[in-house]
């Protein structure tokens, strides 16, 4: 659990922990994003994408990430259309094996 000034009280899990803490080292390099902004960014999520987010997160809207192989993105995507979600992203590249 992290509080993070402007945002609030966030609960994270998994490698996101160590990718915000990353991006704490590198949130002034970054500049104009979160501590959670420069962990995306870190890991290579577009910016004008993260500032969306961090706006998301900060008027109250929860952020889902799913990293893994295209077979379990594919199942996370099938779970969240059956939800009544705002929105979704997918970021990254296909990779064929």
């Amino acid at each position: 659990m992290f509080a993070i000034p402007g945002i609030g009280p966030i609960l994270v899990a998994g490698p996101l922990v160590a990718w915000i803490i990353a991006g704490l080292e590198g949130a002034v390099v970054v500049g104009g994003v979160s501590a959670i902004g420069a962990a995306l960014v870190s890991i290579g999520i577009p910016k004008d994408t993260v500032l969306q987010y961090d706006i998301a997160l900060k008027t109250d809207k929860f952020l889902l990430i799913v990293h893994g192989s295209p077979e379990q993105i594919d199942h996370a995507k099938a779970i969240i259309e059956g939800t009544q979600h705002s929105s979704y992203t997918v970021h990254g590249e296909t990779v064929l094996a």
